[in-house]
């Protein structure tokens, strides 16, 4: 970054403070998420805008080796007490926040003091692989499906805050206010909201946006989060994004949605190969789906996420792909006849909330262009359940197999660069040895309000 870039950041942030002054903005929350999926924030006064584009806010590396429980990992690459980042806020994201009057939020990127990009950042490696896609000619186009659910009071305990058979109309209407004020908020805050209905777990809702490209994706995920928990707090309500609230109930995932596109066509549809896809749609996914294993240890990443990706769960245990197979890992979606063109999608069903959505897409874009370069081919697909299947192999039952699958997959350290790999790989390890001789539920117990 130099100094005409900060120039230009500095004069677009005097106009956007101008702008938000006038909404009565008086505070910018500026975030990044860290390995183990926690929203982590520093915030500056209106009036400092100006000076965090060009000059960045002050922060430590140490939280990318940050555990669950805000205990610190050491690796190579992260964990000590030296050293400091800048975090420049992306004003091209900056929003006023419906939810939290007074406040606006932007996403950050994250430079060393000489202005280069820290390489343990993930949007920025979420946007270099963008880059690596569109230099083919490629785009995509992606989502994530929003799974909460919501707790009466602000105690530790879990207890549902609605009462209603699972998708019933009786849970919209037990928190109609609550969940219409969800609504206005992300509307208010820049969000396309496609659609919002109750879950079947206890007190569990879901939030389906429209899709942008892999960061705006990212971004809107973390974006979507923070309103609901604001939200849920102003009725007196408490929101978890957990992959497993109640042991013995229905995790949360946060399954993405993800087309490929090329020159405004969706190579999802309108191909010769199996359910309409094109010879590059087809490669695409079979890159996904061949390397789920290891994207498990980004898009799987607590010990609670195996609490939830059990089979018969609809969590996608399995390493295959169906048309519009719930338990398939990879499920194709067609969308309705007259719509596929527009609609045609993958979505990846074995990930959940737990993640950082940045390296989620960084990993997923990584995978389906490695299968595009490999002319990679799908396997048949499975039309039933595949757990009344032989032949079809389960994804790893526990994090520290996705781990290994993790470090040994060449297009991921290829891809993700060393320093990802080896802190990713570190701080899971540090939480399977801090979740280890633990039940179930004293899992879910010390997981449920982290995320």
């Amino acid at each position: 970054m130099d100094q005409q870039e900060r120039a230009r950041r500095a004069a677009v942030a005097r106009q956007a403070a101008g702008d938000l002054a006038a909404r009565d903005v008086t505070g910018i929350a500026v975030t990044w998420v860290d390995t183990t999926g926690v929203t982590r924030v520093k915030a500056v006064p209106l009036s400092r805008l100006e000076h965090a584009a060009a000059w960045g806010i002050g922060m430590s590396p140490v939280f990318d080796a940050f555990l669950i429980d805000d205990s610190i990992a050491s690796g190579r690459f992260a964990g000590g007490p030296v050293g400091d980042l800048r975090l420049h806020p992306d004003l091209n994201r900056l929003t006023a926040l419906a939810a939290l009057p007074g406040w606006a939020w932007a996403p950050a990127d994250r430079y060393d003091q000489e202005g280069e990009p820290h390489p343990l950042d993930a949007r920025v490696v979420a946007r270099r692989e963008a880059e690596r896609l569109a230099a083919e000619g490629m785009a995509v186009k992606a989502a994530f499906e929003v799974e909460w659910a919501v707790s009466l009071g602000d105690g530790d305990d879990f207890t549902p805050a609605c009462a209603g058979p699972a998708y019933g109309m009786t849970r919209l209407t037990e928190q109609s206010d609550y969940l219409r004020d969800v609504v206005e908020s992300l509307s208010a805050s820049g969000v396309a909201v496609e659609q919002i209905h109750p879950e079947y777990a206890a007190g569990q809702y879901e939030v389906s946006v429209a899709p942008a490209d892999p960061v705006a994706a990212a971004d809107t995920f973390v974006l979507v989060r923070e309103t609901i928990r604001a939200v849920s707090l102003a009725h007196d309500l408490r929101a978890t994004f957990s992959p497993k609230v109640l042991a013995d109930g229905v995790g949360n995932g946060a399954h993405v949605h993800l087309s490929l596109w090329r020159e405004g066509v969706n190579l999802m549809a309108g191909g010769d190969g199996r359910f309409g896809l094109t010879r590059d749609g087809e490669a695409f996914a079979a890159g996904i789906l061949s390397r789920l294993p290891a994207l498990l240890a980004i898009g799987a990443p607590s010990v609670a996420s195996y609490l939830r990706l059990v089979p018969s769960h609809w969590a996608g245990a399995y390493a295959c792909w169906g048309l519009e197979n719930r338990e398939a890992a990879l499920r194709f979606v067609t969308g309705a006849a007259g719509d596929r063109s527009h609609a045609a999608n993958l979505e990846v069903k074995c990930f959940d909330a737990a993640a950082n959505p940045y390296l989620v897409m960084a990993a997923l874009l990584a995978a389906g262009r490695t299968g595009r370069a490999e002319g990679g081919t799908l396997p048949e697909p499975v039309e039933v359940d595949p757990v009344s299947l032989d032949g079809v192999p389960p994804l790893p039952s526990s994090l520290g197999a996705a781990v290994e699958a993790f470090e040994a997959d060449a297009t991921l350290r290829e891809s993700l660069g060393e320093a990802v790999i080896d802190t990713v790989a570190v701080v899971r390890r540090g939480e399977i040895a801090l979740f280890d001789g633990l039940s179930p539920e004293e899992i879910a117990a010390r997981t449920r309000w982290r995320h």
